[in-house]
């Protein structure tokens, strides 16, 4: 009973202090004073409170333009959405201190805040990743402004590491395609998976050619090739097989360590038992 006594007298002062909190705010968010409001914006701001921050702040916003607070209060809405984890909100906010102040104080951060906003917004690589070049964009033009910001190693980084996410999404478009081997109910204006995989294969590694992931690019091409030799009608199967025979070799040359290159020598003896003559 006495510590079910201390629980009700600790919920009712919780209460009694969100109910005085949600009281203040209110009467602040009514009242005319514009001073007053926003410098109750910037306590609830300093403070964590985002959400309360953001609604005083997008009516402050239009009232302090042409204010010696315009500045502050544009740039402090956009950190509170960004802290509150509206990062779409946050993204144009930060673009709309950037465009309006360009040289104003805090435009190296805002133009930073750009790509890192979209940056939290990038999905999981097997989705749609326009965020991802968008984000990559955005941290692209800051370091063409600032070159010589001391945040330019982290948006460096950043750009880096989202790069390799379009590089994963490929790299799993391609796999997918490898993986549908001969199934032919997605390929009804004709191809195949594995030409499909090739080409893919292909083109990210000249639109990344010096990602990390080329080995596994290289992979699916080699195999690729040669599944495609294997189930080529006769009068294509000859060329496939050759051309499947110069890819393990390039592959040997380029790799010749590769845990695949077995896989290459196995493909090498498969290609000369159907070209030898």
């Amino acid at each position: 009973m006495r510590e079910m006594k201390k629980y009700v007298i600790s919920l009712s002062i919780l209460m009694m202090l969100l109910t005085g909190c949600a009281s203040e705010f209110n009467r602040v968010y009514k009242t005319t004073d514009n001073d007053y409001k926003y410098e109750f914006a910037k306590e609830c701001f300093a403070r964590g409170k985002f959400t309360q921050a953001i609604t005083l702040l997008q009516e402050l916003v239009t009232i302090q333009k042409g204010t010696d607070n315009a500045q502050e209060c544009l740039y402090m809405l956009a950190m509170a959405e960004y802290c509150d984890r509206d990062y779409e909100s946050a993204s144009e906010t930060f673009k709309k201190y950037y465009k309006t102040y360009p040289k104003g104080i805090y435009a190296e951060q805002a133009a930073f805040y750009i790509g890192q906003s979209l940056y939290q917004s990038t999905p999981e690589p097997r989705l749609d990743q326009t965020s991802t070049v968008n984000a990559i964009s955005a941290y692209q033009d800051f370091l063409d402004f600032f070159p010589e910001s001391q945040l330019k190693e982290k948006a460096t980084s950043r750009m880096f590491e989202l790069t390799d996410k379009l590089v994963f999404k490929e790299y799993l478009s391609a796999k997918l395609y490898f993986n549908l081997g001969d199934y032919f109910g997605n390929c009804l204006e004709g191809g195949s998976n594995y030409e499909a995989c090739i080409v893919t294969s292909e083109n990210a590694l000249k639109t990344y050619p010096f990602t990390s992931m080329r080995e596994k690019f290289a992979v699916l091409i080699m195999k690729s090739k040669y599944e495609l030799a294997r189930q080529s009608v006769e009068d294509k199967k000859v060329d496939r097989y050759r051309d499947a025979e110069d890819e393990c070799y390039g592959f040997i040359n380029e790799y010749p360590e590769s845990e695949e290159r077995k896989t290459a020598e196995k493909y090498i003896m498969r290609c000369k038992e159907i070209t030898k003559d």
